[in-house]
């Protein structure tokens, strides 16, 4: 057998030059022949490839040397051979002072979701994949081969059979953008050769272009406005106008798909947070001010993917989108609306963006929509758990709609949406008296009624609880309120009603005829018995109750008869961490204090008064306050409390000075008036309150009939007050006065100013 060598030749054969279409750049297209030949030299497998390489200019720009920098280009790149310099030089010129041009065919709109072709451009044939080579070639041929080059590719990218053949193809890699709207493994490849990023500059770019079209646009009308008659400005300016649609919609279209590309790369979180470091929600905002439904369909559904991560939010917020979204509602475009409404919703979980909706007016717009679409009422519920813009749907058709759907309701079980919202606007005093016109809440208590419906309870407690016509409206209904407290009914609804009734502080109402006709004080008092299985909600609403009922005389005495009151303190004692337990059996006690018999009950026979004291300090201001009003009346019609509250206001407001006292701390200098010489405390072991015979033996204080000495007051008004009088003395004169009711109540500290309290 005959052995030889194998060996690989590679020629290089008709090489041409262009120009790149877009960027600044040549394109070298050349063939190369690979032979393998034998050992004597014999071809024995011969192969040929189309290549093309890019030769990128970037220091291209109108002062270049394009001599010399085709001179260059030839020495560095081997695929040149030096006798087309001349050719390079001229294609760099051209380069050099190339503009962009605005091609005359029309480019068709381009829906966001099927991509039908441009229109315009009518195909004569059908485009086949055999063919790719030759639809890419037709991109380096004039602006007509351009489009019908890329509309034939694009025909094939639509379908999904073709998209691995495009793939492969190492001329078409820049084409793939098409398919990444239609397959997700695609977008690797489409991000490996920043496709992305590349439409991110061209938003950029056209953005620019749009301010700059609009500039000279208005500064066109300006001359024409300010030389009306001149004929010429007019045509210029009319003429201007045509030109500047023609290009906004071209430009139109390309935002269209290239946003669409986008919104497909950005279901990568990675991607996504790309494109937000490059101001994406910044641009599509600034889009949103254009009038293309299409266009616009695509931003807002970008903005709603962008929308569910806080930082997009809060960019969203920072550019008012909500007032440039809110000029979409309504719309005629079925899929816009419905986009935007969803946005609005992810948006409305914000406090801010809540605020920019009613300042936008999206409250009557969105009442308008409550008919057709749900989305517009869960907006408006978020808008409505704000307190501050409840009474705006006063003034809108929102509440008689929502009233409608919920009378239309029949018997069926309603939205939960429908009754929430109707239940945050029952909070609000406005809105109370429009959802209680005519029939309304006999209609809303008819179905709570029949219904059980615990919801639309819990609506009427909210109407309830205002003040005026609206709670004089609730006289025909209290009846059928006591009659729904029963243990047979379900404790939420139950919690409801009695929350409802507890609402009813009518002088008209008489309280006692209720109480005994429904018998509900042995309901009250039940709940309250310890070991009771209720829950601390309905324990807590018949707190409420009695306090209510407590406003009537003869309902208190009736209440303390049964023996609620010790219940009351029992319940106390049990829930005296929960500050609303606490505060509702005060006011109880509060009510009842203000009837002799029931007062008595508390004072005499009870330690309540103790527990007064106790949280006459606590640190809620309401149950100071509840408790401050009961320990006064209190001690106003028994003297011997009086005396114990009085004691213990002194002791809390004069608490340092005491511990100073009964310490034996002396300043610095020593004070002999309180000490004998031999230590021995003038007061002893007792307690410095219970010697009042120190009050009246101050000599030069007091006088014989008790009072004090017009001399003592003139020093203490002049000021010369410590510098004639001890310390002791001082504090004789205070006490004294605290104890006579004087407003010169105080405690005294050394070198200490006074601090004096409101009178008692």
């Amino acid at each position: 057998m005959k052995c030889f060598t194998l060996s690989d030749r590679r020629r290089v054969k008709s090489c041409s030059l262009d120009v790149h279409p877009t960027e600044k750049a040549l394109v070298v297209q050349y063939e190369v022949e690979a032979t393998i030949v034998g050992e004597l030299g014999d071809p024995v497998v011969g192969e040929r490839k189309e290549c093309q390489k890019m030769i990128r200019l970037k220091s291209l720009n109108a002062h270049t040397d394009t001599s010399s920098l085709a001179r260059k280009v030839v020495e560095e790149c081997r695929l040149i051979h030096p006798s087309k310099l001349r050719e390079v030089e001229q294609l760099l010129f051209y380069l050099q002072n190339r503009k962009h041009s605005n091609d005359s065919q029309e480019k068709k709109r381009v829906s966001p979701r099927d991509f039908a072709p441009y229109a315009g451009v009518e195909l004569d044939e059908e485009a086949s994949i055999n063919s790719i080579d030759e639809y890419v070639e037709l991109l380096y041929e004039d602006v007509q081969e351009k489009i019908r080059g890329a509309t034939l590719i694009f025909h094939l990218a639509r379908n999904p059979d073709n998209l691995e053949e495009l793939m492969q193809n190492d001329k078409t890699y820049f084409l793939i953008y098409f398919s990444s709207l239609s397959l997700y493994e695609f977008h690797g490849l489409v991000t490996h050769f920043k496709i992305g990023a590349l439409c991110m500059n061209i938003i950029e770019h056209e953005l620019k272009r749009f301010d700059l079209w609009q500039e000279e646009l208005q500064k066109k009308k300006k001359a024409y406005i300010l030389f009306l008659r001149n004929q010429n400005l007019k045509k210029e300016h009319e003429k201007s106008f045509r030109k500047y649609q023609s290009l906004l919609s071209k430009q139109e279209q390309l935002l269209k798909v290239a946003l669409c590309l986008l919104l497909n790369l950005a279901e990568d979180t990675h991607t996504e947070l790309k494109m937000r470091n490059k101001n994406i929600v910044h641009m599509l905002v600034k889009i949103l001010d254009r009038e293309d439904e299409e266009l616009l369909l695509v931003v807002v559904s970008f903005l709603k993917k962008l929308s569910i991560f806080m930082e997009n939010k809060n960019d969203m917020a920072e550019t008012f989108a909500v007032e440039k979204l809110a000029r979409l509602v309504p719309c005629e475009h079925e899929d816009l609306l419905s986009t935007t409404l969803r946005l609005l919703l992810n948006l409305s979980f914000d406090t801010l963006l809540r605020s920019q909706m009613v300042q936008a007016g999206l409250v009557p717009k969105l009442s308008s929509l409550l008919g057709n679409l749900q989305l517009s009422m869960c907006i408006l519920y978020h808008i409505s758990v704000d307190d501050r813009f409840k009474s705006m749907f006063a003034d809108t058709d929102c509440i008689p709609q929502l009233m409608k759907m919920v009378f239309d309701s029949a018997e069926e079980k309603m939205d939960v949406e429908l009754i929430s919202l109707c239940i945050n606007l029952a909070a609000n005093k406005s809105n109370a008296q429009v959802i209680c016109q005519g029939n309304g809440l006999k209609m809303l208590m008819k179905r709570a009624v029949k219904l059980k419906d615990v919801l639309v309870m819990k609506m009427i407690r909210n109407l309830s609880q205002h003040n005026g016509p609206t709670k004089s409206l609730f006289l025909d209904h209290v009846g059928d309120l006591a009659a729904q407290i029963s243990e047979e009914e379900a404790e939420e609804f139950v919690i409801e009603c009695l929350g409802t009734l507890a609402n009813l502080t009518i002088a008209d109402l008489d309280w006692a005829l209720v109480l005994k006709e429904y018998n509900l004080v042995s309901y009250l008092k039940d709940r309250l018995k310890p070991g009771c299985s209720a829950e601390d909600d309905l324990i807590l609403e018949v707190v409420i109750m009695i306090g209510t009922v407590s406003m009537d005389d003869s309902c208190a005495a009736m209440l303390a008869k049964s023996g609620i009151i010790p219940a009351l303190i029992e319940l106390l004692n049990a829930q005296q961490k929960d500050d609303e337990f606490v505060c509702q059996i005060i006011y109880v006690f509060y009510q009842m204090v203000f009837n002799k018999t029931t007062r008595d009950v508390i004072v005499k026979d009870t330690q309540a008064p103790a527990y007064l004291i106790d949280l006459m300090h606590d640190n809620n201001a309401e149950i100071r306050k509840v408790c401050e009003n009961t320990l006064d009346i209190i001690a106003e019609y028994d003297e011997e409390w009086g005396k114990k509250i009085q004691t213990e206001k002194f002791r809390w407001y004069n608490g340092q000075w005491l511990e100073m006292v009964e310490n034996r701390l002396m300043d610095e200098a020593g004070e002999p008036f309180l000490y004998g010489e031999d230590g021995e405390s003038f007061i002893g072991n007792a307690d410095i309150m219970e010697r009042p015979d120190l009050f009246y033996s101050a000599d030069g204080i007091i006088s014989a009939d008790g009072a004090i000495s017009p001399e003592f007051y003139t020093d203490f008004q002049n000021g010369d007050f410590e510098n004639k009088h001890s310390p002791a003395s001082t504090f004789l004169f205070l006490s004294h006065s605290f104890l006579c009711g004087s407003k010169y109540i105080n405690y005294f500290i050394p070198n200490t100013p006074p601090t004096f309290l409101s009178e008692t």
